[in-house]
Formats: structure tokens, C-alpha cells, sequence
């Protein structure tokens, strides 16, 4: 017996999954896949993201085809990006989905469902009055908790929407890292004289930088008065560069900042003995293969953001009344007292 309007999913064949947000969140619905692919059999299931999060998904066994929008269309003109938004609407429309299931707010997400003409078309319930009415575009609507409640949960809180219950075992993180990453990493480390599970790893920078930890070249000089072999990276941006030289300054530390692609990043983490890092993509990936990480975190919400399903997993944060406020600095000043106020002192305490 049904207790709510469930889904028949006998009819279901075809399902795509919209997430088009940035690389960790795309990460945190990757339980979203499995639990499809698992719960109904046979089905084919497609993801539908921003093109620079494809390497997210790229060797994720529970996915089919990733279909990519490039954030560069917003740059055409405007007949130009018209064009290639009905393509991408048509390319939707022409793989005949069974089921849509949209994990972003927004319009977009909920264009794509009306045109799709899906059968099922599942989406968020939004506090935002967007361009359309998303009552008359979804045939069901989930309803987001006000409580705090970690990312993964509020994805999947979708799917129990039309009837698929997740249990424990099928909330985990799904990243698979190649082989040739690997054997890459691998390389590196035996050039440079560093052993598989003997050195620290420390990711700096994020591109939020009101989420940055400004003491990390005081924990690697710590870390190098005892005697620890280090390696540090970061992303490709300038400033993200700029900070990695700054730490790795009169230091004999390994800088890979900017030279390694996402999956070479997690076989640094899974071959690293302890991994430094902030709230952001590299924090999420180290949870998905239950590294020893620890993070920083301050406005953002570790209840939200936080470790999941890693024992080895372990936060820092300074207690102060006003976090997590979940703002991009005090008053929007780009800059966080939080983590500011956080001391080496209180850093080696808790490592």
C-alpha cells in the first residue's frame, strides 16, 4: 500500500538528473545516481551539469551519459545564446526521458523539465518566486526541511519524495579514481623521494576566498620543524598559485598548485598519511574515499558542508556566536573574523 503519490516506476526507463551547480555539490548528489540505478532496474540514467563539473562524474559507474552546458553561452549574444539554449532543449527533448528529477533551484532546471515532456517531472520546492510557476511544470514537488540538514540528505530527500528510500549503505559518495591517476601520482612521488602514506597534503586555497585559513604557512613550518615531508596544491587561478608560493617560501615542500586535474588531486589525498584542507571540492573528495582530512571551516555550515560518512574526517572552527552565518565575509567584506581568529595554537591542540 502507498501512503503518498508515488511514482509507478514499471513505465520508467529513462531518467535524467539536473545539477547544475558547482563541482562539490555535483559530488554530494552522486548517492542520488545510485539509489536510481539500484532501485530501478534496467534504467538508464543520465546527468545533466555544468561542463567544467564533468570530471566529477566522468568515471562514475552509476551514470550513462553526462550531458554538459558551458557557462561560456552567457557571454554570446543574445541571439546566439538563444540559439544554443533551444539546442540544448532539443537534445533534451529528442533522448525522451521517462523521469526528470531537477536538484537545482531556479529556472533553468525548470525550463529543461517543460520541454522535455517527460511523463515525470520532479523539482524543488522554492521560496523565490522564479518565471514560471513550478506547480504547473512539476508533477511533484519535494519540500526542503528549514533545519539544518547536510547537503547529501536534502538531495536525496527528493528522491523519497516519489517513493525511493535510501538506506545507509546507499548514501555514500561516489568518486572513482583511474588507475592512470594513480599511476601518475605515483611517478611523482617516487621522483621527488616521497613515500605512499608518509607525507602531508595541504589545499590552501578555495575559490571562495571568505573560506580561506590565513595560518597555513604557520602550520607547514610547524609541520616542517617536525620533520614531516609535505606536498601542497591548489587551482589553476593566479591568486591560488600565488598563496601556494607564498607558504612553500624557504620551505622543502613539494608545489604541485595548479599542475594536478581533480582526479590526480584525490590520489594525492588517498596516498597522503593526513590532508589539510578548507570547506570546499577537495574536502568532499577526501569524504568520499575516507581519507584523513581535516578542514576549516567558518561561515559555512558544518551540519550542512560537513564530513560525511568519514570517521577520519575532523573540523576546526573557532566559537564565536555569529557562525555559521553563511555570509561571504563579516557584513560581506569578503574577509571571515572566524578563521581569522583561529590560532596555530588551537590547531595543534586538536591535531
Amino acid at each position: 500500500m502507498n501512503y503518498g503519490d508515488y511514482i509507478d516506476f514499471k513505465d520508467v526507463k529513462k531518467i535524467l538528473v539536473i545539477k547544475l551547480r558547482h563541482l562539490g555539490d555535483v559530488l554530494l548528489s552522486t548517492p542520488v545516481f545510485y539509489n536510481l540505478k539500484n532501485q530501478i532496474k534496467d534504467s538508464k540514467v543520465d546527468a545533466f551539469i555544468y561542463e567544467d563539473a564533468k570530471e566529477i562524474l566522468q568515471n562514475n559507474p552509476y551514470i550513462n551519459e553526462v550531458i554538459s552546458y558551458s557557462r561560456d553561452i552567457k557571454k554570446l549574444s543574445f541571439l546566439k545564446r538563444i540559439k544554443k539554449e533551444i539546442e540544448i532543449l532539443k537534445t533534451v527533448r529528442k533522448k525522451k526521458y521517462d523521469l526528470i528529477i531537477n536538484l537545482t533551484e531556479g529556472d533553468r532546471g525548470a525550463i529543461i523539465c517543460l520541454f522535455s515532456k517527460a511523463k515525470y517531472r520532479v523539482g524543488i520546492k522554492e521560496d523565490k518566486k522564479g518565471l514560471f510557476k513550478k506547480q504547473k511544470i512539476y508533477t511533484h514537488i519535494a519540500k526542503l526541511t528549514k533545519t539544518k540538514r547536510h547537503t547529501v540528505e536534502k538531495n536525496l530527500d527528493v528522491l523519497r519524495r516519489i517513493g525511493i528510500f535510501p538506506n545507509k549503505d546507499s548514501k555514500k559518495l561516489h568518486f572513482e579514481i583511474s588507475n592512470n591517476a594513480k599511476e601518475k601520482t605515483s611517478k611523482i612521488l617516487n621522483e621527488n623521494n616521497i613515500k605512499i602514506n608518509d607525507y602531508i597534503l595541504i589545499h590552501p586555497t578555495t575559490r571562495w576566498r571568505f573560506k580561506c585559513f590565513d595560518k597555513f604557512d604557520q602550520l607547514a613550518k610547524y609541520f616542517h620543524q617536525n620533520n614531516q615531508k609535505m606536498i601542497i596544491v591548489s587551482g589553476k587561478q593566479d591568486y591560488e598559485m600565488e598563496m601556494a608560493n607564498q607558504i612553500t617560501q624557504n620551505l622543502p615542500i613539494l608545489n604541485l598548485a595548479g599542475k594536478v586535474n581533480i582526479d590526480e588531486l584525490a590520489a594525492l589525498i588517498l596516498f597522503s598519511k593526513r590532508f589539510y584542507c578548507l570547506d570546499s571540492l577537495s574536502f568532499h573528495l577526501a569524504n568520499s574515499i575516507k581519507a584523513n582530512v581535516t578542514a576549516f571551516f567558518g561561515p559555512t555550515c558544518e551540519k550542512t558542508w560537513g564530513p560525511w560518512q568519514n570517521e577520519n574526517a575532523k573540523i576546526i572552527t573557532y566559537d564565536i556566536s555569529c557562525r555559521p552565518c553563511s555570509m561571504d565575509g563579516c557584513g560581506s567584506s569578503k574577509v571571515s573574523e572566524c578563521l581569522k581568529s583561529i590560532e596555530l595554537e588551537d590547531v595543534i591542540k586538536k591535531i
